[in-house]
Formats: C-alpha cells, sequence, structure tokens
C-alpha cells in the first residue's frame, strides 16, 4: 500500500461577514496517498473549492483558516511561514484554478507566466525556462508551441488555456496536483481530453490528484476514492466503486438519484428537496435533517459523527448509529 502524502485534520476554514462566521469548512479529514486520486464532490457551497484553497492557504482576506491539520510529506503547512509557503506552492503542490481564462493574468504572454515558476523553483535560466514552456506545451498535445509562448491568454480557446493551465501546474514536478473544477465551461470533447491528460499525468509520473467536482460523471472515470461534502462537513467518503453501488448517507443517495441516466425515460428527474443551510446559522444538528427523507427526533438535536460503515466506507447519518442499519 502506497504512504500517506496529505493528511488533512479537522480543518476549520471560517469567514467573517456582515452577517456573522461563515463556517465554510467545519471540521473536514481526509488523506491522500503516493498516486492516488481522491475526489471531492458535493453540491455548490458545500466547501469544495474553500477546502482546496485552504490547503493552499490562498483563502480571501475576510476568511481564516481556524483549526486543524495539514500534513504534507511530514511537515503541517499551516505552521509554515509565508515565504515556505510560497516556495511549496507551485514546487510541490501544484494547482488548477477553476477558470483559466481569469486565473491567467490579461497583460502577459503565456510564455512568461509559465517560465515565472519554473525560474523561481528549478533556478534555470530565462532560455532554458521558455524551453521547459514549450517541451510542456508540446507534451500537452498544443501544436506550434515557438507561437503559443508568445500569445495572450485572450487568443487561446478554453481548452488550450485550461492546457496551459495543467502545464504551469506540471512544470515543477509535484507530488500532489490539485484540480479545481477542471472541467467547467468546456464542451463535452474538450472535457473528456482534460479529463485523458490528467489521467495520464498520474499514470506516466504516479501523481497525487486532488479532484474538486460537482459531476458525478468525472467522479466515477477518474476517483479511487471520494468524499462527499455538505453544508462544509464531510458526510461520506469511501471507494468510488463502493460508494456508486452502496452509498449510505441519504445525500450522496439523493446526488446519485438525480443523476441523468441514458436511456432511462421519465418526466421530471430526481431532485433533493428544500434547500443548503445557512452557514451562519448551523446548530447542534444534522445540518442535511431537514431534506432528508429519514430524518429522525435526534437527527435535529444532535451532529451524527463519520463512522465506519462497511469496506471502508464512513458516513456521518444516525441511521448507523453503532455501525449498523436502523
Amino acid at each position: 500500500m502506497n504512504e500517506t502524502l496529505l493528511q488533512v485534520k479537522h480543518l476549520q476554514t471560517n469567514f467573517y461577514t456582515e452577517n456573522g462566521v461563515v463556517k465554510a469548512v467545519n471540521d473536514v479529514s481526509f488523506a491522500i496517498r503516493e498516486g492516488e486520486t481522491v475526489c471531492i464532490v458535493g453540491e455548490s457551497g458545500c466547501g469544495k473549492s474553500i477546502t482546496a484553497l485552504s490547503l493552499m492557504q490562498l483563502i480571501p482576506e475576510n476568511g481564516k483558516v481556524e483549526g486543524g491539520e495539514i500534513n504534507f510529506s511530514g511537515k503541517n503547512l499551516l505552521d509554515l511561514s509565508k515565504k515556505d509557503i510560497r516556495r511549496l506552492r507551485g514546487n510541490e503542490i501544484g494547482m488548477i484554478f477553476q477558470e483559466p481564462m481569469t486565473s491567467l493574468n490579461p497583460v502577459f504572454t503565456i510564455g512568461e507566466q509559465m517560465i515565472e515558476p519554473i525560474q523561481e523553483h528549478l533556478l534555470l535560466s530565462k532560455k532554458d525556462a521558455y524551453k521547459k514552456a514549450m517541451e510542456l506545451i508540446t507534451m500537452l498535445g498544443i501544436p506550434n508551441a515557438e507561437k503559443i509562448v508568445n500569445l495572450y491568454p485572450h487568443e487561446l480557446s478554453g481548452g488550450m488555456l485550461q492546457r496551459i493551465m495543467i502545464a504551469i501546474a506540471l512544470s515543477c514536478n509535484p507530488k500532489l496536483i490539485i484540480a479545481d473544477e477542471p472541467t467547467t465551461a468546456l464542451d463535452v470533447t474538450i472535457q473528456a481530453q482534460i479529463l485523458d491528460l490528467l489521467r495520464d499525468i498520474k499514470k506516466e509520473f504516479n501523481t497525487s490528484m486532488l479532484l474538486i467536482t460537482h459531476d458525478l460523471g468525472v467522479v466515477a472515470e477518474m476517483a479511487d476514492y471520494v468524499v462527499v461534502m455538505y453544508a462544509g462537513k464531510v458526510v461520506e467518503e469511501g471507494p468510488v466503486l463502493e460508494l456508486f453501488k452502496n452509498p449510505q448517507h441519504p445525500y450522496t443517495k439523493g446526488l446519485l438519484k438525480a443523476k441523468p441516466v441514458i436511456g432511462e425515460r421519465k418526466d421530471r428527474l430526481y431532485t433533493i428537496a428544500g434547500q443548503v443551510p445557512n452557514l451562519v446559522d448551523l446548530h447542534e444538528a444534522c445540518y442535511f435533517a431537514d431534506r432528508c427523507e429519514h430524518a429522525m427526533d435526534i437527527c435535529r438535536m444532535k451532529q451524527p459523527v463519520l463512522t465506519e460503515i462497511a469496506k471502508g466506507q464512513k458516513a456521518a447519518c444516525w441511521l448507523y448509529e453503532d455501525g449498523e442499519n436502523r
């Protein structure tokens, strides 16, 4: 079994707003082994992206990591100085951001933005850094690398920009790549190409990957292990095949039922009733209780604990008190 590369323990990230404290990431724990792809899945606003940004310490100014540990390669990232974190970003941990069009600086060429982390971390000359940048562009299937490095972001398509983002993330051979919704706003054909690229990268370099997505099709195709989040908390986790075959938490079951299936004709797609709770006004109860078909009195009184149910699967649900389905 591969060794654990990243261990997140009881991560707590809050945002301070005029309306109160938003508990965006609320006691989240998970691990990633070497060469493993872990997907964090859930609907918009559940805390997926903030979890990723917390790992990189890139959360907005009104946010703060209040507690927990982020152990990466034997060191707690929350104990590192800003200088050490800057040295780690792009070097040992690469990140592919959600929107390539807004993540790249519009006033610098593709080449200028690619060589910055290469020069910063690999200490190469400008000439050698440009050479490596063109090799990466070619490796990712973009023709005319000599021309591409001199273009500006607005001169490339969304699919090509996403490949450039992947090239930047790969440029220093990181141990871990964090991909935040890497196929958002891309057409289906380009999505498939990007996923194929990520799969090839993982296989060739044995790179660990944290993939953030709301697309269950992407999860089924890419994940080794799945972490399901709801309202800032982990409600279920487990190996991908077990989670799809035998989901335990009512929220996970609802997500899978809501996914359209080719060949099945329905008058109306399944939807999970109700709304995500206000993260400012959270009580000591199961956050999913008001939307759950199986809610009991205890669900509205006390928060369930993430408990191992079967075959490595864990769920935070009162239906499984003492590890047995009630």
